[in-house]
């Protein structure tokens, strides 16, 4: 792994400190290997739209029960979904009796507005012009 941040990585792949932001230095392999299995979680609508419903949720967590109806697919399509947000590390469950529920693991949002963040300072990259 790269020395460029003191990163490691849970059994669910989950980046556990920061990185350095994609403009201060590239991304080592195994870093964009970890980095795209959270982008690809978010890069669907309804896991998007899931995770924005239990980041949102008033108290900080949500069942399952109150997640479903909200969409037009079956409770098992859902719950796929929310496996995928779970195994990137976006969110984690907690079983009550017949019911899940789920709440937002901010540490990983975090890390991930971190990493596209541009330093303070910075100057925004600008694009080269084209030569006529």
């Amino acid at each position: 792994m790269s020395k460029q941040g003191a990163e490691t990585s849970d059994a669910a792949g989950t980046v556990q400190s920061c990185c350095p932001g994609l403009l201060t230095a590239p991304l080592e392999e195994d870093q964009s290997v970890e980095l795209a299995r959270v982008f690809k979680a978010l890069g669907d609508p309804v896991r998007l739209r899931l995770l924005s419903m239990i980041a949102s949720r008033a108290g900080g967590e949500v069942c399952v029960c109150d997640l479903t109806p909200a969409f037009d697919l079956s409770q098992p399509t859902v719950s796929h979904h929310l496996k995928l947000l779970r195994e990137a590390g976006l969110i984690a469950a907690q079983r009550r009796g017949t019911w899940v529920y789920y709440r937002l693991l901010p540490e990983t949002t975090d890390r991930l507005a971190a990493i596209l963040t541009r330093p303070a300072g910075q100057p925004v990259p600008q694009p080269a012009s084209a030569a006529p």
